[in-house]
This record gives C-alpha cells, structure tokens and sequence, in this order.
C-alpha cells in the first residue's frame, strides 16, 4: 500500500526536517539503537544475574526456615512428626532400658539379702547358710531386673504407651507454644518475665470431687490463687521476640524466594535461559543439603554417648525429626529436575528437537489410526489443533495449582502430577490430530485450511 503524506518512513529524518536520512546518518542511527540495545540487554542480563545469586542462596534458607516453622508453630505437624517414634523398635527399646534400670536401682537388693542372712542368723541357721545367703545378691538383681523388664516391654509396646506418647507431646508442645506466643488461654502462661501454670481447673474439679464424696460445704471454700509462678527468667522475652521473627521468616522467606525466581526469569532477556538456569542451580542448592542433612547426622551420632543413648535410636530419632525436611528437600530436586528438563526440551537443542519431532509423529500417527478407526473429533479437533499453545499452557498451569494447593507434596506426588500432566497433553495432541482429513495439514501451511 502506497505510503500518505502522513506517514513517515522508519529512515525519513522526522517531521520535523521533512527529509531522507543520509547513508552516513542512516548507519550512525542503526549504530547508536545497537548501542541501546546491548547496553539494555547487558543491564537485564546484571541485573538477573544478581537475582539468580540471590535466589540460590535463599532457596536452602527458605526451605529450613518453612520447616522450622512448622515444627515450632504447627502442633499437629509437630505430633505428625514424633509419633513414629513410640512405635520404632529401636526408641521401644531404649526407654525399655531405661525405665527398667531407673526402677531396679530403687530396689535395694543389697539390703534385702542382708536382712534375709540376719534373719537366718537370728533364727539359728547354721553359718554355712547363712554365708551362702550373701551370695542371693546378684541372682536376685537379676530377677527382679527381668520381673521390671517383661512389666516394662508390656506397657511400652503397647497402644497405651503409643497414645500417651502422641498425647502428651501435642499437651506439651501445644502449651509451649502458647506460653513463647502470648498465648493466654492456655494452661502455661507467660506473665511479665514470669512462666505461670494455671491450676483454675483443678481447684474446680477437686472442690467439685469433695462435693460429690458428701462435704457440701466445699463449695462454699474461697478459691486460691488460682496461678502458680513455675520460674522466672530475664531470658522470657528474648524467646518470644525469637518466635515472632521466626513467624516471621518462615512465613515471608520462602514467598520472597519464589518472587525472586520469578523476577530472575523475566528480568532475563532469555526467558528460557534462565529458567533452566534457575531451575538447575535450586537443583544444585537441593542437593547440597542434602549432603549436609548427611554430614550433620554423622556429627550428631558421634557426638551421643553410647551409654546415654544407643547408636540406632540415636539415628533413628535424628532421621524421625529431619524426615519431613529431607523430603520437601527432594521434593525440590524432583521438580527442578522437571522444570530444567522442560526448558531445555522447548529450546533449539538437537535432542529437543528431535524429542518434538518424535512426540509430534507419535501423536500424528495415533491420530491417523483413529480416523482409520472411524473416530474423527471434528469441530473440537480443530479448534484444539487452533489453540495447542493454549491448552498446553492451561494443562501446565492446572498441574502447577495442583502442587501448590496439595498439602505438604512429595517427590512421588510431584512424579504423578507430572505424569498426568504429560498423558493430558499427549491425549490432547493425539484429539487435535483425529479432527478429520490430513493430520499433518496445519493451518498457514501447503494443504491446511487457509488462516
């Protein structure tokens, strides 16, 4: 179309000169916009660089700051996390350990074989008797220990020992809790620099009982102070004010790091680029704690005494407690393992190309075997073949909600919301292929319907 007296080619001098640029200021201009356009680009390139950093070296720090956070703030995670303990085997045993020395050593077997030989001697027993009397000692510590053992294992491995556990450690973490937060509806207290018990509840309850035995005028017994002071320490507030920064960053932390990636991605002039390398170096960053979650549990087991502790309840405790840190730390690694192995399969590489070629054939000739078939889905095949960048991209987002609004996912849910992810798109290629006619005609291209 021929140009009006308006419009103003892209090498014109302007309105306001009204004249062709020169050859020499035409080259000068192409000169200084290539100029911009590195200075730009190596100003993004800085600038995404300095948020990559940021973001690899926040990313361990948000994971461990969102796992303590939990821990310390979220009973039920918190009971989620030791229950299994009543039930190992190793734990089992060494609280059988122990509760039966603890009960056996006030036993006092000693004396119980010196009153029986001063018995025997009183009574007129021959001295071989009763010097044989002092040898019961150890046989009867032995006894008694195996009586204590057998009573002890029956209640440990029991449900009961397993409910009091889970019980008292929701009742103690609950309380603690409640007592560094400000919480003041709970039994423990914080007042001042001041931890305070509430015993309201049993003073009703035992006014209440001796009512019920018959002594009517216990209802009338004026109530005590109805709080008493377990300890005070000037340290009180230093661990509330800990507890409210660790809020704090366990809630922040791990958003400012996701905001970050983000960022680090669009700020790239190669989107694609980066998000590879982001998702590469969190990868990296993942695997590193791992290898210190590795290194600090060896430190931890060679630094408990064998006799305060046995080495496979020791490692058993120490692998309970960090379990849920570990697996959101895999659970890291699996997706950016995905995440880096998608960028780079929607890239120019060889193999990338040659895995689309492959999985674009692959669904065409399942598309064509369903025509054969008579299956032809028309209207809807055509619009999905119009719009494969669109429900490609639907499809990757509703996986991605699903992560996010699943509750504490694993490596393995990763694994299938990927996998489903991936059939959804192959059945969504293999539908836009059976629309009917030539599956390889695409629309703009020799033999495809006209755009």
């Amino acid at each position: 179309m021929a140009a009006t007296p308006a419009s103003v080619p892209e090498d014109s001098g302007g309105p306001e000169s009204g004249r062709p640029l020169t050859a020499a200021e035409r080259e000068e201009y192409r000169r200084l916009r290539r100029a911009a356009t590195v200075r730009h680009r190596r100003a993004r390139r800085a600038g995404a660089s300095v948020l990559l950093v940021l973001t690899l070296l926040l990313a361990p720090l948000a994971l461990v700051a969102a796992w303590v956070h939990q821990e310390v703030f979220d009973t039920d995670r918190y009971v989620e996390t030791v229950a299994p303990l009543a039930s190992d085997e190793d734990v089992q045993n060494a609280v059988i350990n122990r509760l039966t020395t603890r009960v056996v050593d006030q036993v006092d077997v000693q004396a119980i074989t010196a009153s029986l030989s001063k018995a025997l001697a009183d009574a007129g027993a021959p001295p071989r008797v009763v010097d044989a009397s002092t040898a019961l000692t150890a046989p009867l510590r032995s006894a008694v220990t195996d009586v204590v053992h057998r009573i002890v294992s029956k209640v440990v491995t029991s449900d009961v020992f397993e409910q009091a556990w889970v019980q008292g450690n929701r009742r103690a973490h609950a309380a603690v809790v409640g007592m560094l937060t400000g919480n003041q509806s709970g039994a423990l207290r914080a007042q001042g620099d001041t931890v305070q018990l509430d015993i309201g509840v049993v003073v009703d309850q035992v006014k209440q009982r001796l009512v019920d035995a018959g002594f009517k005028r216990a209802s009338d017994i004026p109530s005590p102070d109805r709080s008493i002071t377990l300890f005070q320490t000037d340290q009180l507030t230093r661990a509330q004010d800990a507890m409210r920064l660790l809020n704090i960053v366990g809630t922040w932390l791990p958003v400012l790091t996701v905001v970050l990636a983000a960022l680090t991605v669009w700020t790239a002039p190669a989107h694609r680029f980066m998000l590879l390398a982001v998702a590469t170096g969190v990868g990296v960053m993942m695997i590193l704690v791992l290898v210190a979650l590795a290194v600090v549990r060896q430190v931890y087991l060679n630094s408990v005494p064998p006799q305060t502790l046995p080495a496979d309840a020791a490692a058993t405790i120490f692998d309970t407690f960090v379990r849920f840190l570990r697996e959101s730390a895999r659970t890291l690694l699996v997706t950016a393992v995905i995440t880096a192995l998608a960028a780079y399969l929607y890239g120019p590489g060889r193999a990338a190309r040659a895995v689309r070629s492959l999985t674009r054939r692959v669904t065409a000739a399942t598309g064509r075997a369903l025509g054969r078939a008579g299956v032809h889905t028309g209207l809807v095949g055509r619009w999905l073949d119009t719009h494969r960048s669109w429900t490609t991209a639907i499809v990757i987002a509703a996986g991605v909600l699903a992560l996010i609004l699943w509750n504490h996912p694993t490596a393995a849910v990763v694994a299938l919301v990927v996998g489903i992810v991936l059939v959804v798109m192959f059945l969504l290629a293999v539908l836009a292929d059976a629309r009917g006619g030539d599956p390889a005609a695409r629309p703009g291209t020799p033999g495809g319907a006209p755009s």
